[in-house]
């Protein structure tokens, strides 16, 4: 790779977003921590459109309750 290519993707490196990245080492740790506990990946062809869809309710249903706690929280603090 040439100087001036190196040189641009270090640049571009050192442009990220801090957040971004966070966000992005945080899927990685999940999808190792799911690996380890379920010995599979998101490309597991046993289940069908509809236990996808399952999985996203149960997932979705539990950061509602996550919510609920996180509002009861901050009316505790806020009184």
């Amino acid at each position: 790779m040439s100087d001036s290519i190196t040189a641009y993707h270090d640049r571009e490196r050192d442009r990220q977003d801090k957040f971004v990245q966070s966000v992005k080492e945080k899927f990685e740790q999940r999808s190792q921590t799911g690996i380890r506990k379920y010995n599979s990946t998101l490309e597991r062809e046993d289940l069908d459109f509809l236990d996808w869809l399952n999985h996203l309710q149960e997932e979705l249903m539990d950061a509602s309750l996550y919510i609920e706690k996180l509002k009861e929280i901050s009316l505790q603090l806020n009184k």
